[in-house]
């Protein structure tokens, strides 16, 4: 963060965020349907998932940063969610693409609360 000059925020669960752009509509509840266009991305800058037209989904059906940081962002809006381990796959990690323990980076564009 600091190497990047990230002007970020913590939350109480250790996930950091930064917002970008504050967007000009309602914040999306913990239990909402939104679509997100996003990268998701490691330390290194190595892209593990990307949709840049957007990603439909129930918040409660994501990984617990997701659920936790996209209702920080209001519709619109775009920033930076940092997710560290114990809000992801933790330990384990994810298959090939994703290591256990690695911090995953996203840039997130909430597009709507559907």
């Amino acid at each position: 963060m600091t190497t990047n000059n990230l002007n970020t925020i913590e939350s109480n669960s250790g996930l950091y965020y930064v917002i970008n752009e504050a967007g000009t509509g309602e914040h999306p509840t913990a239990n909402d349907n939104v679509t997100v266009a996003y990268k998701g991305h490691l330390l290194d800058g190595s892209v593990f998932d990307e949709n840049k037209t957007g990603y439909t989904t129930n918040l409660q059906n994501v990984i617990s940063g997701w659920t936790e940081g996209i209702p920080y962002f209001k519709t619109r809006g775009n920033g930076i969610l940092l997710i560290p381990p114990n809000l992801e796959y933790g330990a384990a990690g994810a298959g090939n693409r994703l290591p256990g323990g690695a911090v995953l980076i996203f840039d997130v564009n909430l597009i709507s609360i559907n």
